[in-house]
């Protein structure tokens, strides 16, 4: 059996991969709370946005936290194309469960519905990014520790979506987020807590690529995607600051000779 490093770089990249989760939930909650509370083709890009946070922001924490593993008696590689793969599967999965809270009219059954679609997207971005895993060796899973995962990230997504329901203000999102961010990284870590691996050296060429050339990268653009974005968001006028700003031109244009 090879040794399992979760921190190779100590608390460095469980550190980063939280803010990331973290980044991802408060841009995806505001832009969430900003649909509901318009109509039409805002709402759907409100939406559309959210779900590419919330989506990016997951695969950048799950990403960011591989960037630390390590096995003994190997090197690790990752296929590209199913990585790239698990990226669309987060932000499609999470679009349709945040698809279903912004348009379903029963709030009960639309919040179960898109909890559990969002939940089971992210615990499924998080084992198709493990199976991009390449290494000299098998690697298993413990059945019950991968159950209890999808369970935290289900009822994560649940809350999440909850509380983009109900709450109202900037505050209240920023510490929904870090609760989000924080039960992320608990389901990642759990699942990784389900790995094994069975190393079988070799002096053979892994296939993928390396973590350095490919996901270190991809990660940091996509993080400075979610930045530029949360800023974006936060200097855009809410629905009712336009319709303040709306209401205080009304009576200069009437007064105007």
């Amino acid at each position: 059996m090879g040794h399992l490093d979760h921190a190779t770089f100590g608390w460095l990249t469980p550190t980063l991969s939280y803010a990331m989760a973290c980044v991802g939930a408060a841009l995806g909650l505001q832009c969430t709370v900003r649909a509901l509370r318009t109509t039409g083709r805002s709402r759907r890009n409100w939406l559309l946005t959210a779900a590419s946070a919330i989506g990016t922001g997951i695969w950048t924490m799950h990403f960011v936290a591989m960037l630390g593993f390590g096995v003994s008696g190997t090197e690790i590689r990752y296929d590209v194309p199913l990585t790239l793969l698990s990226l669309l599967v987060a932000m499609a999965v999470v679009g349709g469960g945040v698809f279903a809270v912004g348009y379903g009219r029963d709030r009960g059954r639309s919040l179960s519905l898109g909890g559990l679609t969002t939940g089971l997207g992210v615990a499924s971005m998080h084992y198709l990014g493990m199976a991009a895993l390449r290494l000299h060796g098998d690697v298993d899973y413990d059945p019950a520790v991968v159950a209890l995962s999808v369970v935290i990230a289900v009822v994560a997504a649940t809350a999440a979506l909850w509380a983009a329901l109900n709450i109202k203000s900037t505050l209240a999102v920023a510490v929904a987020s870090l609760v989000m961010g924080g039960a992320v990284s608990s389901m990642h870590y759990t699942g990784m807590l389900a790995v094994s691996v069975r190393v079988a050296p070799s002096g053979a060429a892994l296939p993928g690529a390396t973590t350095m050339q490919f996901i270190f990268p991809l990660a940091v653009g996509l993080g400075s995607y979610l930045f530029l974005t949360s800023a974006f968001v936060a200097l855009s006028p809410s629905a009712g600051e336009r319709a303040a700003s709306a209401s205080a031109q009304r009576p200069a244009e009437r007064t105007a000779p």
